[in-house]
């Protein structure tokens, strides 16, 4: 089933209960193409792992999203802060789905070419990407 469709779902909650009939195709609300999430998590200094930005504040998360805003690309791909992708050795890292594309070492002059090259032509960006056995795995070399 691709709608989401929930009948008769209910919260009861300090007494009052929040009743939800929704139907996201009634609702016409958008079908992302593409959920792009930028690492924006931050560590303090000196923490065992190093993080994806200093301050929580990701410049590759702006300059995707206005480069995405500028290409026409709004309502159909979505750029998403998130936290820790737990691939801090490659970072900064910028995962697409539904591909699972995972992007690492990311700068922000990176995303005009992950804008064109991937959100609109369809072609990851090979020169950023993070191979598969280094994703999740204790023998990558990067660890």
């Amino acid at each position: 089933m691709c709608a989401a469709r929930f009948e008769d779902f209910s919260i009861e909650s300090h007494g009052v209960n929040l009743a939800i009939d929704w139907d996201q195709e009634e609702a016409n609300l958008p079908r992302f193409e593409r959920h792009v999430f930028v690492c924006c998590n931050s560590r303090p200094e000196g923490a065992p792992r190093r993080s994806c930005t200093a301050d929580g504040n990701s410049g590759i998360h702006a300059a995707l999203a206005q480069r995405a805003k500028a290409a026409g690309l709004a309502g159909r791909v979505r750029i998403n802060k998130s936290g820790c992708l737990d691939q801090c050795e490659h970072g900064p890292m910028v995962v697409v789905y539904p591909e699972a594309v995972w992007y690492g070492a990311v700068r922000p002059e990176d995303a005009e070419e992950i804008v064109n090259e991937h959100l609109i032509a369809g072609r990851p960006v090979q020169r950023l990407r993070v191979a598969d056995e280094c994703l999740n795995s204790k023998n990558c070399p990067h660890q």
